[in-house]
C-alpha cells in the first residue's frame, strides 16, 4: 500500500467500486517528454517515451495476488517505502440515487452556479471585481493547461508556472488568454499550502482581467483539510472504530502552520470548488476513482451533491465523501480502461485527466537500486490511453507538474 492519504481503516487497493482490475500487472503507458532544449512544442511535449511498466514485485509485497507475473519492470523494487499505510475504503453498499446518502436532496440554496467560477470570493475593499470575458466573435479560447498535486511546495509550483511562461518573475500573471486548472490538493504534506492557495487566489483574479482564467477541483486534501479545521477532534464513525479529521489530517501530513493561517476566505474559496469538470473534451477530476458515480449522473448534478454535504451535513457524512475521493488506481489494470468509459460515458469528455495517484506508483518506479529519487519525465498516458495521469510525485523527490492539453 502506498504511504498515501492513511488513516485508520481498512485497505483495497482497487478505488473502482464497480470493478476488480488484475493487481499483479500494471498498464502499458507512454510518458510525454519535455522539449530536452527547454523550448515547448505547441502540443507542449515533442518526445514519446513508451515504457512498460510493470512493478509485479512491489505489486506482491503490498498487495495480493490474483495472477502470475506478467510484467515488465524497468526500475527494481526493493522492499516496501519507508512508512506503509492505510488507504481508505468503504464496505460495499448501494450507490445512492442522483447523490443520495450523502447528497440527496434538493441543490444548493444559494444563487452560487454548480460550478463557481474561481476568484476570490469577496472582492478587497475599493478593488473591483472583474468577471471572466467570454471570447470575442471567432476569437478562439486561449491555451489550456492543467496542474497536478502540490501539496504546499510553493517554490516547485511557481517554478514550474514560469518555465510555461505562465507568470512572470514577481510571480503575477502573464499567459493573457490561457485557461489553467488545478486538480486539487493544495495542501498537507509541503512547507506552505496557505501559500499556495494564496497564489492561486490571486491568479484567478489576475487571469479573469486578462481575460483568460484560473480554476481549481476539491481534491480529497481539501476535505481533510477543511474537516480538520471544522471538526478537529469529533469523533468520526469508520469501518474500522473511532478517528477524527484532525488525526486523519496530521497522519497525512497536515502542516500546523497551515491551520493557524487558514482564514475565512480560504474556507469559503475551498469549499465552494467543483469536484469535476469538462474542458475541451477532457474529464478533469482529482482522483482516479469511479466514486464520482455515487454522487450524481452528470457534472452539475455531482458538484451539487459535493457542496450541499459541505454546507449541510455532519461529520460523519463529511468523512464518508473524503474516504471516498481518496480511493484511487480504477484505471490501471485489464478493467482500467472500462472503469474510464464508464466514467466518460456519465460525463462526456474522450479522455480523463486526473491527480492524486503519484505516477511512480501508478509505474512501479518508486524504489532503484541506486536509491536515486524517481525519474518522472512527464505526464503518464495509460489505459488504453484514455487517462492522463499529472501527479508527478513531487512529495517523493518527482516532479510538480504543470503540462498544456491536449497532450
Amino acid at each position: 500500500m502506498t504511504p498515501e492519504d492513511r488513516f485508520p481503516g481498512p485497505e483495497h487497493p482497487d478505488s473502482g467500486p464497480r470493478h476488480q482490475p488484475d493487481l499483479d500487472v500494471l498498464p502499458y503507458g507512454t510518458y510525454y517528454e519535455p522539449d530536452p532544449n527547454g523550448g515547448y512544442s505547441p502540443t507542449g511535449y515533442e518526445a514519446e517515451t513508451y515504457s512498460g511498466y510493470g512493478g509485479a514485485r512491489y505489486l506482491e509485497q503490498h498487495w495480493p495476488a490474483t495472477g502470475p507475473d506478467q510484467g515488465h519492470t524497468v526500475h527494481s523494487q526493493n522492499g516496501p517505502p519507508e512508512q506503509a499505510g492505510y488507504e481508505p475504503t468503504l464496505p460495499d453498499h448501494p450507490s445512492p440515487a442522483h447523490g443520495g446518502h450523502p447528497g440527496d436532496g434538493p441543490g444548493p440554496q444559494s444563487d452560487d452556479p454548480p460550478t463557481i467560477e474561481l476568484g476570490p470570493p469577496f472582492a478587497e475593499p475599493g478593488q473591483p471585481y472583474h468577471p471572466y470575458p467570454a471570447p470575442g466573435p471567432g476569437e478562439p479560447p486561449g491555451p489550456l493547461y492543467v496542474v497536478g498535486d502540490v501539496h504546499g511546495y510553493l517554490d516547485e509550483l511557481r517554478t514550474e508556472l514560469r518555465h510555461q511562461g505562465l507568470i512572470d518573475a514577481d510571480g503575477h500573471w502573464s499567459a493573457g488568454r490561457s485557461r489553467i486548472w488545478f486538480l486539487g490538493d493544495f495542501t498537507d504534506r509541503g512547507p506552505d499550502g496557505i501559500g499556495v492557495i494564496d497564489l492561486v487566489m490571486q491568479l484567478a483574479a489576475e487571469a479573469a482581467a486578462a481575460g483568460g482564467y484560473c480554476r481549481a477541483l476539491m481534491g480529497n486534501h481539501e476535505l481533510l483539510f477543511l474537516g480538520a479545521a471544522r471538526y478537529g477532534d469529533e469523533p468520526v464513525q469508520s469501518t474500522a472504530g473511532t478517528a477524527s479529521f484532525l488525526a486523519a489530517w496530521r497522519l497525512n501530513g497536515g502542516q500546523q502552520s497551515d491551520l493557524e493561517r487558514l482564514e475565512a476566505h480560504h474556507i469559503s474559496w475551498l469549499s465552494r470548488l467543483p469536484a469535476i469538470a469538462l474542458e475541451d473534451g477532457h474529464l478533469l477530476l482529482h482522483s482516479d476513482t469511479t466514486a464520482y458515480l455515487e454522487y450524481g449522473e452528470s457534472i452539475p448534478e455531482v458538484n451539487d451533491a459535493v457542496h450541499d454535504l459541505l454546507a449541510d451535513e455532519g461529520v460523519d457524512e463529511w468523512w464518508d465523501c473524503f474516504r471516498r475521493f481518496t480511493k484511487r488506481f480504477a484505471f490501471r489494470g485489464d478493467a482500467g480502461p472500462t472503469a474510464v468509459r464508464e466514467l466518460l460515458d456519465a460525463y462526456g469528455g474522450t479522455r480523463v485527466v486526473h491527480g492524486h495517484s503519484p505516477i511512480p506508483y501508478l509505474t512501479g518506479a518508486v524504489n532503484s537500486d541506486d536509491g536515486m529519487p524517481p525519474h518522472v519525465p512527464g505526464p503518464y498516458v495509460y489505459a488504453e490511453d484514455l487517462a492522463v495521469a499529472m501527479d508527478g510525485g513531487v512529495t517523493m523527490e518527482g516532479r510538480l507538474l504543470v503540462s498544456r492539453l491536449p497532450i
